[in-house]
Formats: C-alpha cells, sequence, structure tokens
C-alpha cells in the first residue's frame, strides 16, 4: 500500500514537470496557451475547476486581481472562467485590459493519466497541481495539492 502512494505521488510529479514544461508562451502578454481535453464532462471540468480556483485564491488571495485567460474552448476551460467569476475575480479573454489595472495571468493544463487526471494552474508567482479521480457525475481529489512558488 505505501509502495503504490509513493509511486502515485511519483507520477503526479513526473506529470507536473512535463504539463509545466509544454507551456507555450503566446507573446508580449505572458499568457500561456492553455489545454484541456475536450472529453471531460461538464460535471467532472466544473468540480476540478471549482476545487482548483478555491486553492489558487489561498495563494493569491480572493477576488483581488483582473485574471487574463486564455481558454481553449473546452469544457474546462468554460468551467475555469465561471469558477473564477464565481469567486470574484474580474476575468478578460481578450487580452486587453486598462494599463493600470493589476492583472494575472493564468493558464491551465489538464493531462489524463490512467484513471485520473492530472490538473495544473498557473500565474507568473505560483503553480498549484492535484491529481483527479473523475467519475461520470464529477470528480474527486486524488492527491495532496502540490504547491510552487516562483521566485
Amino acid at each position: 500500500m505505501r509502495t503504490r502512494s509513493v509511486l502515485l505521488h511519483a507520477m503526479f510529479a513526473a506529470g507536473l514537470v512535463v504539463m509545466i514544461s509544454g507551456c507555450q508562451g503566446t507573446g508580449s502578454e505572458d499568457l500561456i496557451a492553455s489545454n484541456a481535453p475536450a472529453e471531460i464532462s461538464g460535471a467532472a471540468a466544473s468540480a476540478i475547476a471549482g476545487d482548483m480556483v478555491s486553492r489558487l485564491a489561498e495563494q493569491i488571495g480572493p477576488g483581488k486581481a483582473m485574471v487574463a485567460l486564455k481558454p481553449d474552448g473546452s469544457p474546462f476551460g468554460q468551467a475555469l472562467e465561471t469558477a473564477l467569476k464565481g469567486w470574484g475575480y474580474s476575468v478578460v479573454t481578450d487580452q486587453k485590459t486598462d494599463d493600470k489595472a493589476k492583472l494575472v495571468a493564468i493558464a491551465y493544463a489538464l493531462q489524463p493519466y490512467e484513471d485520473q487526471v492530472l490538473a495544473r494552474l498557473s500565474t507568473a508567482t505560483v503553480d498549484i497541481g492535484r491529481a483527479y479521480t473523475v467519475t461520470a457525475a464529477g470528480a474527486t481529489p486524488a492527491s495532496p495539492l502540490s504547491v510552487m512558488r516562483k521566485g
């Protein structure tokens, strides 16, 4: 049992490294191209987005900034935008903002792995990630939250 837990955490960490290294900048706005598989159900996408945004709010403060998000059109991208607005964030998806606004660029990635999904949200100052078990009714956390603060 302990070996399985260690192996799961090692695979989760490796998955996060792969997801983070696969990010690509999109220009002077420093937004990252986000991606999530379209086959994740709306219920699972909403559950994952709700949990991840609540954890992100713990790191950057709830509703304290305008968020720049470049969604990919997936159910998760839509659910993430809804969850961010639910936490009081102003969400900009067209990358045009008032120069005086405090802007936090957020990128995301969801990566299916065996019978779980690895989820990551990234900003310029923090990356958070977690594995989820996805069912037809939604998704539940399958690992502790991983938080990486950037210098």
